[in-house]
């Protein structure tokens, strides 16, 4: 059983704009799996629709087998997910603790609990304990990102969602990111979905590689297959990344 499916999503705009037009994916589960796409090519709007956000047109998304119409079942859906988004979504007038501990207060755990494990999920990430009592504004990006990375696993989620997960980092706290993302991942034995435009983040994080592109899934693969896809798309596209790479790494030195 596949942990998540889209299966012949469409989603359009007023006036017409169609973002998502047929697409079709399975993820499996303990699988972590990209969503690969040029900026503006449907990314963020496929991951709203898989969290209820956004109504599909037609089509559905399934979670293990519940969908994500499904009214009846829309609690029990969306306790599976866990989103770690691309601005942090920290509660500016908590300190980091308290953005965890709001977290972790969903399961319905007494106060005492819950702290303690927010302190243990920002302790798993990284971050020091003289930094639980601050606020989001007192710490650095990547230090943001931890704390919202500790927010997210303290619901223990089934499903971990990474939406631009290295956006605003620098070359070197992207690196670090990663790392934690991939290994976290790994330890929880999580399914993970990620949506971004960076190949290396790509060929870094994935299991599997889906390329979106005018709103379909256009290739489903390895990173390490890009270049000799058959797919002219998909081989432009990892041309051009790679390029961008190179000449990021030149104005680095």
């Amino acid at each position: 059983m596949s942990k998540i499916v889209f299966e012949d999503v469409h989603k359009s705009f007023d006036g017409g704009l169609r973002v998502l037009n047929g697409v079709s994916l399975k993820v499996e589960k303990g699988e972590s799996h990209i969503i690969l796409g040029r900026s503006g090519c449907g990314k963020s709007v496929l991951l709203k629709c898989l969290t209820g956000i956004m109504p599909v047109d037609s089509g559905d998304i399934l979670a293990d087998d519940i969908s994500v119409g499904d009214k009846k079942r829309s609690k029990e859906y969306l306790q599976k997910f866990s989103i770690l988004f691309q601005g942090n979504a920290l509660f500016d007038s908590m300190t980091i603790i308290d953005n965890v501990v709001f977290g972790a207060s969903q399961k319905n755990k007494d106060k005492s609990e819950r702290r303690k494990i927010a302190e243990e999920k920002l302790l798993a990430v990284g971050l020091e304990k003289r930094v639980f009592d601050l606020y989001p504004a007192e710490i650095s990006g990547g230090m943001q990102k931890r704390a919202a990375l500790a927010r997210a696993i303290a619901v223990e989620p089934e499903i971990l969602l990474f939406d631009e997960p290295t956006s605003g980092l620098d070359p070197v706290t992207a690196g670090i990111i990663c790392n934690l993302l991939k290994e976290t991942i790994k330890s929880l034995g999580v399914t993970a979905l990620t949506i971004t435009h960076d190949l290396r983040v790509a060929e870094f994080l994935e299991d599997r590689i889906s390329l979106l592109n005018e709103g379909r899934i256009v290739w489903t693969g390895h990173a390490r297959d890009m270049e000799n896809s058959g797919n002219q798309f998909v081989e432009n596209f990892h041309r051009a990344s790679n390029v961008i790479t190179q000449r990021s790494a030149i104005t680095a030195e």
